[in-house]
């Protein structure tokens, strides 16, 4: 997604050869829209955009402090990245309400169906360790069935995580290592396609009254997010919150170091509320500024519903996303599959997700590669 315009061929907007399907082919319930050659809701350097359209941006960015003496390549240093910066939020900032983005599917239940161990503590982090190769086979093959965007396998480099495996000096080292696995796989395959940088609950993801006090949510998902900014993702994909002021505590670090390139996704209960009991209304206005807001982590057939209720209460011009699971784990944690198991079950799923009022749209827990092809295929067959 190198190229600084979003182009239109025959009414399907791609980036070099990434498909980001129209909505309104593919959505029955939806006002057909004509899209023009050039929309007018893509700014890009390309368009006349300045470094005064990005937030935090001050007409004396450069200057320097009063008392403070900078070398020359000090400044360029800092020149490099914020432009950098400001390439990537050219990438986030673009608003594609009525156009798809397909994500890929898991990773650690794929890694595990590769032969890879994901016992905890590392779970799927032993992939960077042990398996690297497998890994980025796992991007490759996600990216091969139609992804438009992948996700690094970081769901478990907080320190906090591996220091259960006496690892945690590691942190920022296999969370460069596994940006730098997805983004070879990216370029092997589709150099066009975004890798996102997970960050996920500090604790148990269903287990909200797990997660630590707010101030040390904020230093370790701030740590973790530098890591994955100086390992250069696209995105920042908080993922999976529970609790209210943890997803609050990863929101302020993503503002600070990541400003214009995040999302959050929340893993919500049957009634729509995060699972420590806060309803989405609550913290609406702290969500302010990502680039999409979703649901991820919940079985697929409950997954419309969702998005229905997002779409009622977040801005119209807010991009939902929708990622969820072949099952769910029952009141004893055994896992339970339903019928999205079969990949076209699953990817009649998404289509549902969509006509409620999705526009990224992927797989979670137990998802494959076979379900991600599934769903690009019926996006082609819709988009006819």
């Amino acid at each position: 997604m190198d190229a600084p315009r979003l182009l239109f061929r025959k009414g399907v907007g791609h980036v070099g050869s990434v498909f980001i399907y129209p909505q309104h082919l593919v959505s029955r319930d939806l006002k057909v829209r004509q899209l023009s050659d050039q929309p007018p809701f893509l700014h890009t350097l390309a368009d006349g955009a300045t470094a005064a359209n990005f937030p935090g941006h001050s007409e004396n960015e450069h200057q320097t402090p009063s008392g403070s003496h900078f070398c020359h390549s000090q400044l360029q240093r800092d020149d490099d990245s914020a432009n950098t910066l400001r390439h990537r939020m050219l990438r986030c900032m673009r608003e594609l309400p009525d156009d798809i983005l397909l994500l890929d599917g898991a990773t650690g239940s794929e890694l595990e169906r590769r032969g890879v161990d994901i016992d905890l503590p590392l779970w799927s982090a032993n992939a960077i360790l042990n398996a690297p190769s497998i890994l980025q086979d796992v991007h490759a093959a996600y990216l091969a069935a139609g992804a438009g965007a992948i996700t690094t396998n970081t769901f478990r480099t907080h320190q906090r995580s591996l220091a259960k495996a006496g690892l945690g000096h590691l942190a920022a080292d296999l969370t460069r290592q596994a940006v730098a696995i997805a983004q070879a796989a990216r370029d092997d395959v589709n150099s066009a396609a975004m890798v996102f940088g997970s960050v996920a609950p500090l604790e148990d993801c269903y287990s909200p009254d797990h997660a630590p006090d707010t101030e040390t949510c904020r230093r370790e998902h701030a740590e973790l997010i530098g890591n994955l900014m100086d390992a250069g993702v696209d995105l920042v994909l908080i993922e999976t919150m529970c609790s209210a002021h943890e997803a609050l505590a990863a929101i302020e670090a993503a503002k600070e170091l990541a400003p214009g390139c995040w999302s959050i996704c929340f893993c919500l209960s049957p009634n729509g509320a995060l699972l420590d009991g806060t309803a989405i209304g609550e913290i609406a206005p702290a969500l302010r500024g990502a680039t999409f807001i979703g649901v991820n982590c919940v079985s697929a057939p409950s997954l419309t519903e969702h998005v229905a209720n997002l779409r009622a209460t977040l801005p119209n011009d807010m991009r939902i996303a929708a990622y969820g699971n072949i099952g769910y784990a029952d009141e004893h944690g055994a896992w339970v599959s339903t019928d999205a198991v079969d990949p076209n079950r699953f990817a009649e799923y998404g289509m549902a997700w969509i006509d409620a009022g999705a526009s990224v749209v992927g797989g979670c827990c137990g998802t494959t590669p076979a379900t991600t092809l599934a769903m690009s295929a019926r996006l082609t067959e819709e988009r006819g």
